[in-house]
């Protein structure tokens, strides 16, 4: 039996049978959203409605089979009328009174059933007599129009797939689609997964499909590489993955952070593979609707395609900003803090949960390790399902015992990277520059050391066992552009001082007895050394010389009753004595000759300049290396809880300053490890630039692992390293770079902005490393393709043959933003907004 005949497996039920089950069904059929009803030409239902209740079954008021001709335009497209009226034009039967009717009596041959859907309006329910009619074409060929009809409650992706059969796109093609309203701009439809009626579609309104070109690229919003033109860009074919990131201003942090994570192998597969599309998350209000798992697709895919030098992250950068205002802007930023946004954002946008139940956290309250680390890990996976999870999430142990009743509460909590600490030196090396009263004695140049939460007075101790000048007799200056900058108290902070000041420690007179016993008041003076320029200054008008400062300047401790010009002036010759020979009044110069003298006179002074060495500058300062298991084992060391942070105690009601210590239970796939290099504490504020010194094969967790053994009896304890984030400057500036390796030839290369140089493994391991990236052993495929064939000097080479676009202080270029506008339009009538 077909749809188009008359049943003839079985007779129908008697007439009245037939009237009694189709009016019960009528009548006690009720609208719900989503169920099918169908369209049904009233003049044959009224004709059936007589057959069954006057005639029988040889009654010439038989209606025949279903026939809805009267309903449709014509009987080429089975377009159905404007404005049909239900009860007038036709009737509206629930899907089982439709499916009865259709065996009974069959349809007319060719004509196709009017199914329609009830959808849920936002005042009604009511059944969708006229679907949502929709123009579809291609973005590549937008001339190539077809028409389709939908139900409200139809899924986008019912339109996408309904495209994709009807323009034969390729299977596995990625693809977005663009709501066209009438004013020619385009809107993204972003969830594939609402409905028509939520996406706002409506009849005669035109959905713009495009598919992903082989470059990474969307043929809306094809970025043009600066420097290279379309065809340079399409010819080019490079390694996958190994492609440089163009700096948009300061914007090395973000480029060092997406290296990392671009070599990370399962995550990069992932959006490769086109995994994401089926688990973004729109609705999860912790996410970001989508946005920015997709923006890092794009960037990843670009990256990937082997046919670009350098991708330029400009809608990337545009989207952590919306979402991130910390990092909106073109200022320097953390690329561990941006990491950490970035793998929480993922995670949200991509979280298989879409409805978070609430789960009160139990304390393990004396039961097993085991049971409460599973529990804690269960509970976790049930509010938090996805890609991020699976690659980066650990579990450690988290222990507090209360100081005064000694409570002990256990739990296990998730992380997605560990934050280690390096050994922190208590001391301080300082470099300072000591000035004695002797003025035929140059300023010495010392290395000090100092305690790091000291203050003036320790700099001035320590200074005094070099110097013998006792501490008393020294004031500390910080000297900038020939002046004082700042003058210290002896009782002031040694961290206010930064190690590039320019400091300078200057001896002062020692008061004479007769001095002491009157208590005569002491004045501090500066002395700066002016030059006077060569030239007259005849433009202002003025025929006298212009001035400028030079050299450094002194300090002097006067007597106040010894500062009148007179004794100041011979006060201040005896100090310059070095430099300068009091006037002879008995000599007369010329001008020129006087001019002359002063030079002479002042050579030594501003002469670069001066300074000697002590020999405690002789002795370099050694660099301290860790190694990175001492930097794990202080994370797990126990700790007192600060002030700031108690804990409260169930038992005593109140705030504790309790015990803590941190296990780790097991590890993830792929471990990342923050080198906490920025120290920030109540007294100091530095950067760490010890040597972390990390292996890049066999990193063993064996002993400090609380959960020795998978499920499958493998130890899952040994690392090699993938990736690194470099930092390199101070607290204030920097630079970031990476170093990774090439998930399929397994050669490290050098990442420095739009920069890609060949890189050796005895490079990697440096004072900048800041992030690690470790993949399990058992987890790393084997390399699918052969490793590049690189010569010794090959780490200066470019891996990706483009000249670096250095450095932090590009700002955004108008002429980049104006071909990618360029490109978005070049390809349609429409302007396709890229998100």
């Amino acid at each position: 039996m077909t749809a188009n005949s008359r049943c003839s497996a079985a007779e129908p039920p008697g007439l009245d049978t037939q009237r009694r089950e189709i009016e019960s069904l009528l009548r006690e059929w009720e609208l719900r959203a989503g169920d099918s009803w169908y369209v049904v030409e009233r003049r044959w239902y009224e004709q059936w409605k007589e057959f069954v209740e006057t005639g029988d079954q040889n009654s010439s008021s038989f209606p025949g089979q279903i026939d809805n001709t009267e309903l449709f335009e014509d009987l080429d497209s089975y377009h159905l009328k404007e404005r049909l009226v239900e009860n007038e034009d036709f009737m509206l039967v629930p899907a089982e009174a439709w499916h009865k009717l259709l065996a009974w009596y069959g349809m007319l041959e060719g004509q196709p059933p009017l199914e329609r859907k009830v959808v849920d309006l936002p005042s009604t329910l009511k059944v969708e007599v006229y679907p949502v009619e929709i123009f579809l074409c291609l973005h590549s060929n937008m001339e190539n129009v077809i028409t389709a009809q939908f139900s409200r409650t139809d899924s986008i992706h019912s339109i996408q797939r309904a495209m994709c059969e009807a323009f034969s796109v390729p299977p596995g093609s990625e693809c977005r689609l663009w709501m066209k309203s009438s004013d020619s701009t385009c809107e993204r439809l972003r969830n594939v997964h609402v409905s028509v009626l939520d996406a706002c579609l409506s009849s005669a309104m035109t959905v713009i499909m495009e598919t992903r070109n082989a470059d990474g690229t969307w043929p809306s919003s094809r970025p043009q590489i600066m420097r290279n033109s379309v065809e340079e860009q399409d010819s080019y074919r490079g390694q996958p993955g190994v492609c440089g990131l163009t700096n948009l201003g300061n914007t090395c942090f973000m480029n060092s952070a997406l290296q990392c994570l671009s070599n990370t192998p399962p995550l990069t597969e992932y959006f490769l593979q086109s995994s994401y599309l089926e688990e973004l998350n729109f609705t999860n209000p912790l996410g970001m609707k989508g946005e920015i798992a997709e923006a890092y697709a794009d960037v990843i895919k670009q990256m990937w395609s082997g046919r670009h030098y350098s991708v330029v992250p400009r809608v990337f950068k545009t989207k952590v900003g919306h979402f991130a205002s910390q990092f909106l802007g073109y200022q320097q930023h953390d690329s561990q803090e941006l990491l950490s946004f970035l793998a929480d954002g993922l995670h949200e946008d991509l979280n298989r949960v879409k409805n978070k139940e609430y789960i009160e956290l139990r304390d393990a309250e004396g039961r097993p390790d085991q049971e409460v680390a599973e529990e804690a890990w269960r509970n976790h996976r049930r509010r938090n399902d996805s890609v991020i999870v699976d690659t980066f999430h650990g579990l450690f142990k988290s222990t507090l015992v209360c100081p005064e009743c000694h409570k002990v509460s256990v739990t296990f909590d998730p992380f997605c990277y560990l934050s280690v600490p390096l050994p922190v030196s208590k001391e301080r090396v300082m470099e300072v520059f000591f000035v004695s009263l002797d003025p035929y004695a140059k300023p010495a140049q010392h290395r000090v050391v100092v305690p790091k939460t000291g203050k003036v007075s320790d700099l001035c101790t320590a200074l005094s066992e070099m110097t013998s000048v006792p501490p008393t007799q020294m004031v500390v200056a910080d000297v900038f552009n020939h002046r004082f900058y700042k003058i210290y108290n002896t009782d002031e902070s040694l961290s206010c001082i930064l190690d590039r000041d320019d400091i300078f420690v200057y001896e002062l007179s020692e008061l004479e007895e007769h001095q002491e016993q009157h208590q005569e008041e002491q004045v501090l003076l500066a002395l700066y050394l002016r030059e006077r320029s060569h030239y007259r200054d005849y433009g202002s008008g003025s025929s006298s010389y212009g001035t400028s400062l030079f050299g450094h300047p002194l300090l002097l401790s006067v007597p106040r009753g010894c500062c009148s010009r007179e004794e100041l002036y011979t006060l201040f010759l005896q100090r310059l004595a070095r430099y300068v020979r009091p006037p002879d009044p008995s000599e007369e110069l010329e001008e020129e000759e006087e001019e002359e003298l002063y030079k002479t006179q002042t050579n030594g002074i501003s002469d670069g300049r001066v300074f000697s060495s002590n020999g405690s500058m002789e002795v370099p300062q050694q660099q301290t290396t860790v190694q990175l298991q001492e930097c794990i084992e202080l994370f797990t060391t126990m700790e007192t809880l600060e002030e700031e942070n108690p804990w409260y105690c169930p038992v005593c009601k109140k705030h504790q300053l309790a015990t803590k210590k941190l296990d780790l239970w097991f590890l993830p796939e792929v471990l990342i490890i923050h080198l906490k290099r920025f120290s920030y504490t109540k007294f100091t504020r530095e950067k760490l630039d010890s040597i972390v010194d990390f292996p890049l094969r066999e990193l063993d967790f064996s002993g400090c692992l609380l959960r020795k053994s998978q499920s499958n009896g493998e130890p899952p304890s040994r690392y090699d390293l993938i990736a690194v984030s470099n930092h390199y400057g101070g607290l204030r500036d920097g630079h970031y770079t990476s170093y990774a390796r090439n998930k399929d030839n397994g050669q490290w290369y050098y990442f420095d902005d739009s920069k890609v140089t060949y890189a050796r493994e005895d490079q990697i391991v440096t004072n900048a490393a800041y992030v690690l990236f470790y993949q399990r052993q058992d987890k790393i495929r084997k390399p699918t393709l052969p490793a590049p064939n690189t010569s010794p000097a090959s780490s200066s080479q470019p891996a990706n043959d483009i000249t670096s676009c250095k450095d932090d202080d590009i700002t955004p270029c108008k002429e980049d933003d104006a071909e990618l506008g360029a490109a978005a339009a070049s390809s349609s009538y429409v302007t396709m907004e890229t998100d």
